[in-house]
């Protein structure tokens, strides 16, 4: 699939610069999102908690720190972004678990995987829900290749300790509420959680 640009569900603008990285920016996005991430992606794996053996797939993996991580918990990871940049970024970082068939990284779109139906055990996508095009067709597409008993976690900048940079990012209670209530309609339930870096929302196939 072919890196493809697309207007935000939350506010109708098309993404680009740090929504869809390329060149130069996104050499800039590494060095940001390696440091910044990190307390973020720490409540996420606490939430998602990993398993040796299990299959996660990653929305929006960036320049691959996440995808490191769980491949660390002994999980094997297939990844879809929208930026070529970063696919290349990802895969140079996770080189000998792409080349052992360990992790799979390519160009997708959460509203457009390309999986096969209940492929995962898990999916995971942080700091990129409101970069998504179709909020509810997204979740559905992640809850087409859960398999049964999956387990969904999406996150975005906030919780109750949120970095300075965080705090620029923060959605308001109007966007968080439609998150949940948008995961609950597709997954039949949802759940908020306000964790020290991000409010993250969690459901099960």
């Amino acid at each position: 699939m072919e890196e493809t640009r697309s207007a935000s569900w939350l506010t109708g603008k098309q993404v680009t610069g740090f929504g869809l990285p390329r060149g130069r920016l996104a050499k800039v996005m590494r060095r940001l999102m390696s440091r910044g991430n990190d307390p973020e992606q720490a409540d996420v794996l606490q939430l998602l908690q990993p398993q040796a053996g299990e299959h996660i797939v990653e929305v929006g993996y960036g320049p691959g720190a996440l995808v490191e991580a769980l491949l660390d918990a002994g999980a094997t990871v297939t990844g879809v972004d929208p930026s070529d940049a970063m696919c290349a970024m990802a895969g140079e970082r996770n080189q000998a678990a792409v080349e052992a068939g360990r992790a799979k990284l390519g160009v997708g779109r959460a509203e457009e995987t390309g999986l096969p139906d209940e492929h995962a055990d898990a999916v995971v996508a942080v700091n990129n829900v409101v970069m998504w095009s179709d909020l509810t067709g997204a979740l559905t597409e992640l809850r087409r290749i859960l398999r049964p008993g999956g387990r969904l976690v999406v996150s975005w900048h906030g919780g109750t300790e949120p970095s300075w940079m965080a705090r620029k990012m923060m959605l308001g209670e109007e966007a968080l509420d439609r998150i949940r209530e948008e995961t609950h309609a597709v997954f039949g339930a949802a759940q908020r959680h306000d964790l020290g870096h991000v409010n993250a929302f969690t459901a099960q196939r």
